[in-house]
């Protein structure tokens, strides 16, 4: 039934029935998380879908990749072979045994010890998790998704006896867990099917203990569910002094408990911050051979941009041997503190001042040659007009990036290029000149404005000290400076590390002067921009990054911020680990609540989201037939710039804690957007509104009176006439 196969550093088997016309290519592609069509699960393991395409036809497969990095889990594998392999070996004994699960496909293992392996299963389209069915039975907080019409205490005795099978035949399932239980059809009594199986015993003779320990992984509370369950499994409900009985309750609680502990654990942050802990993705090409400790980043084509093959060690390390450099920094930031923090409190006072336009509101943009038609069409769709398009200095071919510059002039946008580097070209500046000069006379005629660095207090982007870049950017600004008119703008410091901005901007060499200062300013990306870091929020921070413009020696008093984002949690393609991604819908809430703080505090002049098309954090999602499917980030970022585009902030509104009025100018009309930090929340409008547009552009109905109701989800009301007076800009 099943045809082994060998590859460049794989081996495995696959069904003969799914067999393709070519087994090591499409496995390899399968195999590939940029294979993936939907993500399920991102955690230890990667969980997510594909299509595997062979002579008949397209299969959907869910694909598990186990990663076995750590001396613990190569032991492991070694003793008892990789969970791959005992998930392949436990579905083909579940099938031969006339248990339900869905049909394996193909199993995959990397020849080294520490590196992966895959197990690869047919889609069960339209099953639903029991997780649903408890989530409704025991009225938890989380709404719960769609699942049979069953009768409670029937479909409990149904499970009890779907474990009993499984025991009965010999398979101590380890992890019969909620999720782990599914339903492949409707009806009274709907069939039940099993997956992730890699901890499963088979062959066994279990005992009631063993029984209970593995059947109590199901919530199952209150005397009437428990007994209905018990007596599915046991074929009578025992009795309440027996062991059945109260080891069950008391191993259920336990279960329940534990549970309980780790999403303590998850909400206080109290786990290392990334989910791919112990190691890298797979994907990753290796670190190149007989390279210095400085020069171990790599490409990851996923979430496109650098990995970082440097430990802990090996960075703390170079670190020290460069502690002059960083002490050089730490005297500039401290002489140049008191200045920074005066016209901080400077600007602070001034919130007060004048309207603000908004006309600042950007978007990033990378090539996307798999359809240019589609991409140009969602650009305009979208309405912004000021694009920021990242150029690639290290690669040959830029004819893509060029039509597409060239398209966009053409349509009146206005174009600014960013020019990021790699370690290649930090360590190669001869190399890095002709890069520079060759995009300047190609991109100049579009745009004159150049960002010269990426993430320059990040290792992973090639630079390790001050100096270096400083060499970067001389370099590409003796190039660019001989283009009339042309903007210089940098030193695109990541995250809120206002010191390197501080240091760069102050620094006294010679041939460094920033037209703008270019910030990656991703807040806190653990949660809302609101947050505060360090005794910061959103707009404490863009004030601050203000004043460093203002009093710099090397900046003339703009403050630009080119790049922000919020992940999703899609495995490798979210550029950030599992415990700082959010929802599609949290991160369309946090872009509009990003840029209002932002641009309505006078500090900012543009704002650009990176980036339109991308798995993993974009706009739009790419779907596996081609198509470009719009998140609502993009939904969101449209109505934004439909309702607030040219328009003036002319005050927020008295409003309650944890929620906002900001109130806006636009030609005769007067628009409020009002939200809350708070689930649900009231607050008065000044005036009745005739309109009411919610977050994604769709029109609703107004309130009656002056009375709203808000949460975190902003929305656009119309008021019937313009208040007299501003409102305070104290924001």
């Amino acid at each position: 039934m099943f045809e082994p196969f060998a590859g460049r550093g794989i081996h495995g088997e696959i069904a003969r029935a799914h067999r393709p016309d070519d087994v090591i290519a499409e496995i390899q592609r399968l195999i590939d998380p940029a294979s993936a069509t939907a993500t399920i699960h991102w955690g230890r393991n990667y969980l997510y879908t594909a299509d595997l395409v062979g002579a008949s036809g397209v299969v959907p497969v869910v694909v598990k990749q186990f990663r076995n990095q750590g001396w613990r889990k190569k032991l492991d594998r070694r003793l008892r072979g990789s969970k791959a392999t005992r998930s392949w070996l436990v579905a083909k004994e579940l099938m031969r045994l006339g248990i339900e699960t869905p049909q394996p496909i193909a199993l995959v293992e990397s020849d080294r010890l520490d590196g992966p392996s895959f197990f690869v299963a047919r889609r069960l389209d339209g099953a639903c998790e029991v997780r649903e069915f408890f989530r409704r039975l025991n009225s938890e907080p989380e709404a719960p998704g769609p699942f049979p019409e069953v009768e409670p205490l029937d479909f409990l005795g149904q499970l009890g006896r779907h474990a009993r099978g499984l025991h009965d035949n010999g398979v101590i399932y380890r992890d019969l867990s909620m999720g782990n239980v599914l339903t492949i059809s409707d009806g009274p009594e709907p069939e039940l099917s099993v997956v992730d199986f890699n901890r499963a015993r088979i062959r066994q003779r279990p005992g009631v203990y063993r029984r209970t320990r593995d059947i109590c992984r199901q919530p199952v509370l209150g005397s009437a569910n428990r007994a209905a369950y018990l007596e599915g499994y046991w074929g009578a409900v025992p009795a309440r002094w027996s062991f059945k009985w109260w080891f069950y309750g008391l191993s259920v609680d336990a279960y329940i408990n534990k549970h309980v502990f780790k999403k303590w654990i998850r909400r206080n942050n109290l786990r290392r911050k990334h989910a791919h802990r112990g190691g890298h993705h797979d994907h990753l090409p290796p670190a190149p051979e007989k390279a210095g400790k400085r020069d171990l980043a790599v490409w990851d084509h996923l979430s496109d941009q650098p990995h970082q093959h440097a430990g802990r060690w090996s960075k703390l390390g170079i670190r020290l041997m460069d502690s002059p450099h960083h002490l050089s920094d730490a005297v500039v930031v401290a002489a140049s503190a008191p200045k920074i923090w005066a016209r901080y409190r400077t600007l602070q006072r001034e919130l007060r001042g004048a309207p603000v336009p908004i006309d600042g509101i950007g978007l990033c943009l990378r090539p996307w040659p798999e359809d240019p038609e589609a991409h140009l069409a969602a650009v305009e769709e979208l309405g912004v007009k000021k694009v920021f398009l990242r150029l690639h200095p290290w690669e040959i071919d830029h004819d893509a990036e060029e039509e597409l510059a060239r398209e966009l002039h053409r349509r009146g946008h206005e174009l600014v290029f960013g020019l990021p580097q790699i370690r290649d070209l930090v360590t190669d500046l001869p190399r890095w000149r002709a890069a520079v000069e060759e995009l300047g006379e190609r991109f100049a005629p579009f745009g004159a404005s150049f960002q010269i660095g990426q993430a320059v207090n990040r290792s992973k982007w090639g630079i390790w000290t001050r100096n270096e870049y400083v060499r970067l950017y001389r370099t590409a600004a003796e190039v660019l400076r001989r283009i009339d008119g042309v903007e210089l703008l940098g030193p695109a410091v990541i995250d809120f590390e206002f010191q390197i901005t501080a240091a760069v901007a102050n620094h006294a060499a010679r041939g460094l002067d920033f037209d703008a200062l270019a910030s990656l300013l991703y807040v806190d990306r653990r949660g809302a921009p609101e947050n505060r870091q360090m005794g910061f929020d959103t707009i404490d921070k863009v004030l601050l990054l203000k004043a460093i413009a203002d009093t710099g020696r090397n900046t003339k008093g703009r403050s630009w911020i080119t790049e922000v984002n919020w992940p999703l949690a899609e495995g490798p393609h979210s550029p950030a680990g599992k415990t700082v991604a959010v929802s599609e819908e949290a991160q369309a809430d946090y872009l509009v609540r990003y840029y209002l703080l932002a641009l309505a505090s006078g500090a900012v002049e543009r704002v650009y989201w990176w980036r339109m098309v991308a798995r993993g954090y974009g706009l739009i999602a790419p779907e596996p037939d081609g198509s470009l499917r719009r998140r609502s980030s993009f939904k969101a970022l449209k109505t934004l710039n439909a309702e607030l585009g040219g328009a003036t902030f002319t005050g927020a509104l008295p409003a309650p804690e944890n929620t906002r009025l900001y109130r806006f100018e636009r030609g005769e009309e007067t628009v409020v957007v009002a939200w809350s930090l708070d689930e649900k929340a009231t607050a008065d409008l000044p005036c009745p509104a005739r309109k009411a547009i919610d977050r994604d552009g769709l029109e609703t109905v107004p309130p009656e009176g002056l009375r709203i109701m808000v949460g975190p989800s902003p929305v656009y009301f119309v008021l019937d006439m313009p208040p007299i007076g501003l409102g305070s800009r104290r924001i």
